[in-house]
């Protein structure tokens, strides 16, 4: 996997986990944030951190955010700072900014000033829970599409058979992506085609949310 230099406008909770959580994947992670506090806690985590005004353009070109890729912008429940921030880095030809919104009408908006991502935290939290107690084994939408989720099954009518004969791919456009042996405490991800599956065996698939509710594993 490649390593990302990625910024983060907003050291709250969202864009400090947001953060942090892709130094734990390997990438680097600039941070930005005019609260000295959350500079400083975010010292310990990030790679870089700076204590600025980023809505302020000029403060963002001295930082170097021109040379970033990717940045996601979490500047709390102000639709005007994350828009005109939002602004500034399109301005500056970043490819991909992403942004928390705080509802639709905020994310209408960015939209229109061209940003690439827009999360409304609670929006996806809530259907990720809707999801998990109508859905069997349902683990999480995929960031990039709301239709395309990961669920986990426990194999029963399988047993017996390959992931080859079950050939889910081009009956389902389903993928198996890890198996945990029935019995065992973890999972083998990426498992052969012709591997036998035994009952109790759970299998982590990844798909179309209507074609997984299809399935009779």
């Amino acid at each position: 996997m490649a390593k990302l230099r990625i910024g983060v406008i907003g050291l709250g909770k969202f864009g400090f986990r947001f953060g942090a959580a892709l130094v734990q994947l390997g990438h680097e992670v600039v941070g930005v944030d005019s609260d000295p506090e959350r500079v400083r806690q975010a010292r310990h985590v990030f790679t870089q951190v700076y204590q600025a005004e980023a809505a302020d353009k000029k403060a963002l070109e001295q930082i170097g955010f021109a040379e970033l890729n990717h940045v996601m912008v979490s500047v709390g429940d102000s639709i005007a700072a994350s828009t005109m921030i939002s602004m500034y880095l399109k301005e500056m030809g970043i490819p991909a900014v992403w942004v928390k919104a705080v509802n639709t009408d905020h994310e209408k908006l960015l939209r229109k000033i061209g940003v690439d991502e827009v999360i409304i935290p609670e929006l996806m939290a809530a259907a990720q829970l809707a999801n998990r107690l109508a859905i069997p084994g349902f683990i999480e939408y995929l960031p990039f599409d709301q239709e395309v989720a990961l669920q986990e099954v426990a194999v029963k009518e399988w047993a017996g058979k390959s992931l080859r004969q079950i050939n889910l791919t081009n009956r389902f456009s389903i993928q198996v992506i890890a198996v945990k042996k029935a019995g065992m405490k973890n999972f083998r991800f990426i498992p052969k085609a012709d591997e036998l599956l035994q009952a109790g065996d759970a299998l982590v698939l990844i798909g179309p949310k209507d074609q997984l509710s299809n399935i009779k594993p």
